[in-house]
């Protein structure tokens, strides 16, 4: 129960898109939190009738800064390419802001934002949600402790399936300027779980094709990654979202000195294998389900953890579990990955 003597966090959210809509619906069920006000610039959006009866709305994010709205923070839920500029005109209007996957499109963009949270002293937590799940708390545990000895190898598989349901005539998706690219947009979470287990990487080598989008998107739809954790050990990242109907797997193999883990299922959400000396696995909490969108579905719903951190740290109870510089390093991963675009090792397929 909420402490009444202490005020809520009050929170704005632009771009009610799936994900807007799950910032939302959980804000409203944070006793802790309180929803000011909703933007987006979708027709009608002022006067149609949605769940969120008594919320402000607003058309734009100039019309919701001019009404000045008393908020903390700012959740950017937009197009991954107005992530940066949204991001800035929040800090700069005396907000916090949670921004969603990925944090921008450049490391350029990301260290802007976090240079204008460090001058307006205000925090970006950046949506990394599939660090919450009980195996991915367990694996974080795990490879901390040491049990695992050296590592040797991580095996990465990501098999999705995005289509023509997903990437509409007109939008945004696919578009290698707004949207960025798969490991932008749907791969961005794994990225994130190998460097927040191993750390950073270095000597990428791969191939990157387009097997069955070619008419839908600007860039690769399948991808095979090798390269090396600068601590130790090399890794092997396999994604693709070109599954028939759904998606099929994503995965995690890690083999090491004292032990071999696999952490399986749709979305990394089950421990399918653990063999580690003198050590017996726990049970561990279910899984939340996945983000359901009807035709496709994302990573595991865990944001409700996400909101809990961002009121506690900006309550000074505790500190950010998903800060703005594990947000820049993820995508400098990504940005070193794509180099391959263009180069010598990377095959554009050519389907007729």
């Amino acid at each position: 129960m909420a402490d009444i003597s202490i005020p809520k966090i009050r929170f704005a959210v632009i771009g009610l898109g799936h994900i807007g809509m799950r910032h939302a619906q959980l804000l409203l069920q944070n006793t802790d939190a309180e929803l000011v006000a909703l933007i987006d610039n979708r027709k009608g959006f002022l006067i149609e009738d949605t769940c969120f009866p008594g919320i402000a709305r607003y058309s734009s994010l100039e019309a919701f800064l001019l009404a000045d709205v008393k908020a903390d923070v700012l959740c950017v839920c937009t197009p991954n390419y107005l992530h940066h500029p949204h991001t800035l005109a929040g800090l700069r209007h005396n907000m916090h802001v949670v921004c969603e996957k990925p944090f921008a499109l450049t490391t350029a963009d990301c260290r802007e934002m976090i240079k204008e949270a460090d001058e307006n002293g205000k925090m970006i937590f950046c949506v990394m949600q599939n660090r919450y799940s009980p195996p991915a708390v367990w694996l974080k545990q795990t490879v901390m402790s040491g049990k695992l000895g050296q590592l040797f190898h991580v095996q990465v598989n990501c098999f999705w399936n995005r289509d023509e349901r997903y990437y509409l005539p007109g939008g945004w998706r696919g578009s290698l300027e707004k949207d960025g690219g798969t490991l932008y947009t749907q791969f961005s979470h794994f990225v994130d779980m190998l460097y927040w287990l191993f750390g950073d990487i270095k000597n990428i080598k791969g191939q990157l094709r387009n097997y069955n989008h070619q008419q839908l998107t600007d860039f690769e739809d399948s991808g095979y990654l090798q390269f090396e954790f600068k601590s130790g050990g090399f890794c092997t990242f396999n994604y693709t979202t070109s599954v028939h109907s759904q998606n099929l797997e994503s995965s995690i193999t890690i083999i090491a000195e004292h032990g071999s883990i696999k952490v399986g299922g749709q979305y990394m959400n089950s421990v399918e294998y653990c063999d580690i000396r003198n050590y017996v696995l726990p049970e561990l909490p279910a899984c939340e389900p996945a983000n359901n969108y009807g035709h496709y579905k994302g990573s595991a719903a865990n944001h409700q953890h996400l909101f809990e951190n961002v009121i506690s740290t900006l309550r000074n109870q505790s500190t950010a579990t998903t800060n703005a510089q594990d947000g820049l390093n993820v995508i400098s991963m990504i940005e070193r990955m794509y180099q391959l675009r263009g180069s010598e090792e990377q095959v554009v397929a050519q389907i007729s």
